[in-house]
């Protein structure tokens, strides 16, 4: 499932969603519906309360995560850039992270110049990264390039994250894939 909100910034008015996945989009974005209804705003998602059994959902919705995510770039945690701004940004020079685990990067990439470094090695394997270079670090979905880039960012590093990471890059622009080895 991916889900993308529109938001203001400052106030966190919520102006929109969109989602795309196969199960579960319709709920969330009937959430999300009801919320911009009620007037809430980002800062309210993470707080909202969903019924949850282990069978059929995680204890944090995708809807809570959203917010978190939302918050994330408000409070400047985060430095997100969009799918399609990626080839701009690594033609300024800065250099691709991938985060992914080595199978996954084996299975499919991204076409581009890419520094692979799974994020359970990251920490030991910091000396091999510039901290005069710019990175854009990118994993799966997203949650394993957010925690990467605050490893990077907390040992000095300018960073960004790759909103959506591989699985919505590979969405929007198949042909900036590879496959197998």
């Amino acid at each position: 499932m991916t889900l993308k909100l529109l938001f203001d910034p400052t106030s966190g008015k919520i102006y929109g969603a969109q989602g795309v996945g196969k199960k579960g989009v319709d709920k969330r974005i009937d959430i999300l519906a009801t919320a911009i209804k009620a007037n809430l705003t980002v800062f309210d998602l993470p707080e909202l309360e969903f019924t949850y059994a282990p069978p059929f959902g995680s204890a944090k919705d995708p809807v809570n995560m959203l917010g978190y995510a939302a918050l994330n770039l408000i409070e400047g945690l985060s430095d997100n850039i969009q799918w399609y701004q990626l080839e701009d940004e690594i033609a300024t020079g800065k250099k691709f992270l991938d985060a992914r685990t080595s199978s996954e990067y084996q299975s499919g990439r991204l076409k581009v110049d890419t520094i692979h470094i799974p994020l359970n090695e990251l920490r030991e394997r910091l000396d091999e990264l510039d901290k005069n270079q710019a990175y854009i670090v990118s994993c799966h979905s997203g949650l394993r390039s957010y925690i990467a880039e605050r490893i990077l960012k907390q040992a000095g590093f300018t960073v960004q994250n790759l909103d959506g990471s591989y699985s919505l890059y590979k969405m929007a622009n198949p042909e900036g894939v590879e496959y197998g080895n």
